[in-house]
């Protein structure tokens, strides 16, 4: 298992746990959060913030660090929680989500450290990640960027024009992560507008791409930091996950997708990760 730096003996599962503890509380606030795909992408973020990303809280600008973009926006109170677990602000201020006054709103803003851009308008984040890949290779830097998008956001046709554009540029400093837990809004990603083979879609388009378990934090990290897999070629992650992962009232429900729990649905959710946390 990875052993993190930050806190002697953790695990990046036992960070992932953390994770979806703080998305539950802050789902239980006035505004609610988008619980689902904070849920399936949290063993991702922890894998990313705790084992790949060149990154410093204390300088969130270094000009050679290394760039995290959500492109899939809604599910920012996952990112906010990995963001304050690394210690880029006080994980107290998680309390404050979507109040009057607070950064941490429901998309993520600049205003946040550790993000780089706006985002939540989907089927943008590709494109902007191609522009810090060739930004950095402008400037010499070996910087990698790396870009975690929802499955049903691959519906957007403007992801497939940077998938074409990463690929004639040769950013194989880029990485793409899919949130692949099949599930959107209105239903299944498949029933609405299929993707699958989604692996050779991505080969056709010229990436190199590997298909794996997306809730096995430390095979993530692996693959991840391995990255570039193949030279000259952007790569992508296809990360198999469960929308809700970990709740078994919300889990694999496109209910899940946006929740605003109530105090009863709060302590439920809180007895299941303690559950799943001791027993796993």
């Amino acid at each position: 298992m990875t052993v993190l730096q930050e806190q002697e003996g953790d695990t990046l599962d036992a960070v992932a746990a953390r994770i979806r503890s703080h998305v539950v509380d802050m789902c239980a606030g006035p505004e609610g959060g988008h619980l689902g795909g904070a849920f399936s992408s949290a063993d991702i973020l922890a894998a990313l913030y705790f084992s790949v990303l060149n990154v410093d809280p204390q300088r969130p600008d270094d000009p050679a660090r290394d760039r995290f973009l959500l492109s899939k926006g809604h599910a920012a109170v996952g990112l906010y929680a990995a963001l304050a677990e690394k210690g880029f602000f006080s994980v107290g201020e998680l309390t404050g989500y979507g109040r009057p006054g607070s950064r941490l709103m429901g998309h993520p803003v600049r205003a946040v450290p550790g993000v780089e851009m706006p985002t939540g308008s989907l089927g943008h984040g590709l494109a902007l990640g191609c522009g810090f890949a060739l930004a950095d290779r402008y400037a010499a830097r070996d910087a990698r960027t790396f870009v975690l998008l929802g499955d049903g956001e691959l519906q957007e046709g403007s992801v497939w024009e940077a998938a074409i554009a990463a690929a004639s540029l040769r950013l194989d400093r880029l990485v793409a992560v899919v949130d692949r837990n099949g599930l959107q809004l209105t239903g299944e990603t498949e029933g609405i507008a299929p993707m699958e083979p989604m692996a050779e879609r991505w080969r056709s388009f010229g990436w190199a791409v590997r298909d794996v378990d997306g809730h096995d934090p430390d095979g993530l990290a692996d693959h991840l930091d391995a990255a570039p897999w193949e030279p000259g070629r952007p790569s992508v992650l296809i990360a198999r996950t469960v929308k809700g992962q970990g709740l078994p009232f919300l889990a694999g429900s496109s209910a899940s997708h946006y929740v605003n729990l109530s105090p009863r649905a709060h302590a439920r959710a809180v007895r299941a990760l303690h559950t799943r946390e001791t027993t796993g």
